[in-house]
């Protein structure tokens, strides 16, 4: 019994250090914001973090950082430890928290996450930040001058000699991870290792792997100077990436709705790439690259803002929003 309890106690105390925020002001109508392990992640959610900071100073503002991924992050929202998601995308999101088949049309993915989320979560997709963070094969610049690769579909004549690193999770995936690929692109590599996806730039850089794949928007593909191949086929969804809200903080703070609209197409794949490497590579922490970009951009004080009230698309959304309030 004594065994027991100290293994209790050990247990609880151990959730209490590795979840900070878990029991959480989010559920006193404070504003808290889930972030995943990513370094793109964390970026992103001081980005808005620091956005709402701005415009709304009187607000408290959290972060719960290092949630491995999107699951734990949905779990997080469900629970109401988070009432914000910085970044969510749109092809992770349709065929994991909705449960949907794979679509590489991009309109197709984000109105069905939209609409998706707010019936099934009581949930609003905002419109994408203007980046898309995809899978992408890339190599050395060197190996794709000597083998004239510039698309996916020019591998198929060597793909059985080629060493590749894969990300482990892509080959377990239905509808776009490997056994899908390989029907659509007509080919199979030679040599297929999995990898964690943080260490495959490095291995295509020292020549262990002939390609790998990697996210579109790493900063380590400028840093090394990677060559993204095409996706000719188009078999890669598309993943926009968009912050997502619950309903009950948005009624909470009406606000807050511009204030992530200010965010609208700003943060483009070649800005996220070039703040990524800033973070993985320069060594400077999240918060100051987040803080230095908004600095640059005056925080968006200028930006044109269209509220969703005057979007097609997003009426479903405002009527589950007042049917929500009704409930309530």
């Amino acid at each position: 019994m004594k065994k027991y309890l100290i293994t209790l106690i050990l247990l609880i105390s151990l959730s209490a250090c590795t979840l900070p925020g878990l029991s959480g002001s989010s559920k006193n109508n404070d504003i808290v914001i889930a972030s995943g392990g990513i370094t793109e992640r964390q970026i992103v959610s001081e980005i808005v973090a620091q956005m709402i900071r701005h415009y709304m100073p009187d607000t408290r503002v959290d972060i719960l950082s290092n949630l491995g991924s999107s699951v734990l992050i949905n779990q997080a929202m469900i629970s109401g430890d988070a009432n914000i998601s910085s970044v969510m995308y749109t092809g992770t999101s349709l065929t994991g928290e909705l449960g949907l088949e794979a679509t590489t049309n991009v309109e197709e993915a984000f109105w069905t996450v939209v609409n998706g989320f707010s019936e099934q979560y009581d949930r609003v997709w905002f419109p994408s930040v203007g980046f898309t963070n995809t899978y992408a094969f890339m190599v050395s610049r060197s190996f794709a001058e000597e083998h004239n690769l510039n698309t996916i579909s020019d591998m198929k004549d060597i793909a059985e000699d080629l060493r590749t690193g894969i990300d482990s999770a892509w080959l377990q995936r239905e509808g776009d991870g490997y056994t899908d690929f390989k029907i659509k692109y007509d080919y199979e590599f030679g040599t297929v290792t999995p990898m964690e996806i943080s260490l495959v730039y490095s291995a295509v850089l020292a020549g262990t792997m002939d390609v790998v794949l990697g996210y579109s928007t790493d900063g380590r593909i400028d840093a090394y100077d990677l060559v993204v191949l095409e996706d000719d086929l188009n078999f890669f969804p598309p993943y926009d990436a968009s912050p997502v809200t619950s309903m009950k903080i948005l009624k909470a703070y009406p606000e807050l709705e511009d204030v992530l609209l200010r965010l609208e197409n700003k943060i483009s794949s070649e800005i996220m790439q070039k703040l990524n490497r800033k973070s993985d590579e320069d060594k400077i922490e999240p918060n100051i690259v987040a803080r230095e970009f908004l600095e640059e951009n005056n925080f968006f004080e200028d930006a044109s803002i269209i509220k969703l009230k005057d979007r097609k698309g997003y009426e479903k959304v405002l009527e589950n929003m007042e049917a929500l309030d009704k409930n309530d």
